[in-house]
């Protein structure tokens, strides 16, 4: 570790203590600086519209089960605050459109990242680092009140003439700017400019979490000493930071299309309902898609490498032993970051390109599975000879192994261009993705809110119902998305209202399924109610944990008081060793604490 870092770490060591003063509740809970509190509102707050990005995409599964029926519970509640386009409780297509639209949008850019990067990482990261804090407060703070008010301006597009951005969540143009072009300030709009909010918000997080495990490392913490989820997070910071921008310039230049009656994304002689369009035209449309899918891709590593982060300290913690291939995880998660920008264009095989371009890229995105495989089988040979703990927090580790597995193998053949054809727009892309990010990356997820809550509560979470939460998890999860490859390999079209039965002429079995699949997803949401009610008992009511170290783990962030107090550390932590001295031969305990003196 360089002086100039070690200098950085102790002045703001010292500035975390020397400052310590009691603040009032406004600067408590919701202007904090404090790291921890700024990840455990991510975290809530993320929670919160994981929850209402269910509830949305269950009211389209019930339109594809049981199309022009009246939905359950939801739809009287929907015809009152949306009126006609959800008349007697019936959604019109404009109004899937839209849950389309806001599905994909919450759960990506609302729920699942915030959770990953700005939740766990926020709170977890300066901790295992030996921070006091992370390297600007304030900005932290910044970031997180961006993303919140981002995510309520989406959320209040649902109330404009017109409703909400109906595009899908890719946005593409020209359709972002017709859809409602003779209302300038529409739903769509108001999505691109809370995109553009979100996108600053990620983009002030990114600079804060790269500065921070640059600068503030603990005495002793040289890059191979310090924990795999840190590696993630830091890998992360720069996928954001150079990918989001990008994407940035695409929103405000599709403002100004929608606003200003621009033409940077709109065609030359582009008719709309039977009328040439009145701009003045020589746009490209993939020029869009271009600028969102270099982001498109990045972002989908932006949601597995902190869950790969995550589910690594959970294994070496329950194994009791070191991870296998420490290193080689390390240069493969890098090989991740750099591969991961040359990999966008396999998202638009379908608009014609050559076959030596889409070479190149079905090329790289072969290439890029392969330290996603080493990553993968690290940690399953890591669980060989093992003594495994089968607690809540493991066991949804564990299960992210195969789940995860599904979702990369499923995408091998959306990988190539020949195959890519007939599956790109079928409910098999649905299936892949799905079973990357929900069975995938939100079992990670649940595990590091099992496994890190006794740090930040001082009590564990009930094991029973968190048992009962994995395993009616894990069945509901598999029975929603594994039958959508059967759907997709049999023609069912990922973008209507009716499944595209219709258009494609699917069979009578792809029809039925989506009955079962709504009832599964049914299942899984009530799977949540336990780990809900266990939440926000278990604050109150939970069993005590023994100590500041409960299971018995070697990184930095056991080593504080629990629950961490501002400035994290009673003294400035010096770190002697590596992060998984678990089952060291001669030792008197099975773990070495990296704090631990020789």
């Amino acid at each position: 570790m360089s002086t100039a870092s070690s200098h950085s770490h102790t002045a703001a060591h010292e500035h975390a203590v020397d400052h310590h003063h009691e603040p009032g509740f406004w600067q408590s809970y919701i202007f904090s600086t404090d790291h921890k509190v700024i990840g455990i509102q991510y975290g809530l707050t993320s929670l919160a519209f994981l929850m209402f990005g269910f509830i949305l995409v269950m009211c389209m599964r019930f339109q594809l089960a049981y199309p022009g029926k009246p939905i359950p519970v939801f739809g009287p509640l929907l015809e009152a605050i949306l009126g006609d386009t959800a008349k007697g409780g019936i959604m019109s297509g404009d109004l899937y459109n839209s849950f389309g639209a806001m599905h994909g949008t919450i759960m990506v850019f609302l729920a699942i990242v915030p959770l990953a990067f700005g939740a766990f990482g926020n709170y977890v990261t300066p901790l295992q680092i030996g921070a006091p804090d992370m390297a600007f407060p304030r900005l932290n703070m910044a970031s997180y009140h961006l993303y919140f008010w981002g995510g309520v301006l989406m959320l209040a597009s649902f109330f404009v003439p017109g409703g909400s951005a109906k595009s899908g969540w890719t946005s593409y143009s020209p359709l972002a700017t017709i859809a409602e072009f003779e209302k300038p300030f529409n739903g769509q709009t108001m999505w691109l400019i809370g995109m553009v909010i979100l996108i600053t918000s990620s983009l002030l997080g990114a600079v804060n979490f790269i500065t921070t495990i640059i600068q503030l490392r603990a005495r002793g913490m040289s890059w191979m000493r310090l924990p795999f989820f840190v590696w993630a997070q830091f890998v992360t910071g720069f996928l954001l930071l150079l990918a989001f921008p990008p994407l940035e310039a695409a929103g405000v230049l599709q403002l100004a299309d929608n606003l200003f009656h621009t033409s940077f994304f709109l065609p030359n002689g582009l008719v709309v309902s039977g009328q040439q369009l009145a701009v003045s035209g020589g746009g490209s449309p993939l020029l869009w898609q271009h600028l969102f899918w270099f982001l498109g891709h990045p972002e989908v590593y932006v949601l597995i490498l902190p869950a790969m982060g995550v589910v690594s300290e959970i294994i070496a913690n329950n194994t009791r032993k070191p991870l296998w291939g420490y290193k080689s995880m390390v240069y493969a998660t890098m090989c991740i970051g750099f591969l991961s920008f040359i990999v966008w264009a396999h998202h638009m095989y379908l608009t014609g390109m050559g076959t030596k371009v889409s070479t190149f890229f079905q090329t790289t995105t072969m290439m890029i599975s392969i330290p996603s495989v080493m990553i993968l089988t690290a940690l399953f040979v890591s669980l060989w000879g093992g003594s495994i703990r089968f607690n809540t927090p493991m066991l949804f580790a564990l299960a992210f192994l195969p789940m995860f597995g599904i979702g990369g193998l499923t995408g091998l053949p959306l990988g190539f261009n020949a195959s890519d054809i007939y599956l790109h727009d079928s409910y098999y892309v649905i299936g892949h993705f799905h079973y990357v990010v929900a069975p995938g990356t939100i079992f990670a997820l649940l595990a590091g809110v099992y496994f890190w809550f006794p740090k930040m509560t001082g009590r564990y979470m009930n094991e029973t119902l968190g048992k009962i939460h994995f395993w009616f998890s894990l069945i509901g999860m598999n029975l929603v998305f594994a039958p959508m490859f059967i759907q997709g390999m049999k023609g069912m079209s990922r973008r209507m209202a009716d499944g595209g039965t219709t258009y494609f002429g699917a069979d009578d079995i792809a029809v039925k399924l989506n009955i079962s699949i709504t009832h599964a997803g049914i299942l899984l949401g009530v799977a949540q109610i336990p780990f809900i009610i266990n939440l926000f008992m278990s604050i109150y009511n939970g069993k005590k944990v023994e100590g500041d170290n409960p299971w018995s783990a070697t990184t930095l962030d056991w080593a504080t008081p629990t629950p961490p107090p501002h400035g994290n550390f009673a003294s400035e932590p010096v770190v002697y060793r590596g992060p998984y001295e678990y089952s060291v031969p001669g030792s008197k305990s099975d773990f070495l604490p990296q704090d631990k003196k020789p």
